[in-house]
């Protein structure tokens, strides 16, 4: 869990409260400095649950304790612990790319084989411009490919895309590792960590999500809420290239 370890490297020593904490059946949010988002995932217990550690006292850790719940086998506490991160980083706008995930991908993939680990709702459209599109999934829908058939497709990829959840459930490094040294590498989704030492680590996009309205993003996420319906969230890019822009 190297990376993991390095994202949580980048946190400032002095604490940061956290303010709130949501965690909706799709989402949780952590509010801190700023808002984060990070997808809940449950894995399957005694009765489908899924205990926390300090439940019912998260609001009185700081963010940067929260955010340590990464490291977690729990995929609920890692979950929170992603969504803790993302409230706590500093993103540079100058740096950000007004240009939406599935943009880039059509435009890098584009009679290229593309591997996307996670079920976008996008894929159909790639799979019509693209020379192959491999959906893989850990609960495959329709033409999808199970995990297992990561270490097949990826490494045929021109392009890959991950899904943030990757940091949730710890696959992130073993994703990466499958990516051919040349390959356009994305990590999108609202779970992504918008920190620009992941191009350490040969990722050429992250495209994730910023908290613009707390109170419209915590009314919706509790009420249910998918991603498309989930208010106050600004989605957000950044490259490579303007990691350091001359």
């Amino acid at each position: 869990m190297k990376i993991l370890h390095e994202l949580l490297e980048t946190l400032p020593v002095e604490p940061i409260q956290v303010r709130d904490i949501v965690i909706g059946v799709h989402w949780t949010m952590v509010c801190s400095k700023y808002a984060g988002l990070g997808s809940t995932i449950v894995e399957t217990g005694p009765h489908g649950h899924s205990p926390v550690t300090s439940v019912g006292e998260l609001h009185q850790k700081s963010a940067q304790d929260l955010a340590r719940f990464i490291l977690s086998d729990s995929l609920l506490e890692a979950s929170i612990g992603i969504a803790a991160l993302n409230s706590i980083i500093e993103i540079d706008e100058s740096k950000i790319v007004q240009v939406n995930a599935s943009d880039i991908l059509a435009s890098e993939s584009e009679g290229k084989n593309l591997a996307v680990v996670g079920h976008f709702p996008f894929v159909d459209s790639m799979k019509a411009i693209c020379r192959n599109c491999w959906v893989i999934e850990k609960k495959p829908y329709g033409e999808d490919f199970p995990e297992e058939a990561a270490s097949e497709y990826i490494p045929r990829a021109d392009v890959v895309a991950i899904t943030g959840t990757a940091f949730i459930n710890h696959t992130i490094e073993t994703l990466l590792s499958l990516c051919q040294p040349c390959a356009k590498i994305m990590i999108l989704g609202p779970s992504t960590p918008m920190l620009p030492l992941l191009f350490d680590h040969n990722v050429t996009f992250l495209s994730g999500s910023r908290v613009i309205d707390e109170e419209a993003a915590r009314i919706t996420i509790q009420q249910g809420a998918i991603f498309k319906q989930v208010k106050g969230v600004r989605l957000i890019s950044m490259n490579h290239n303007e990691r350091n822009p001359e």
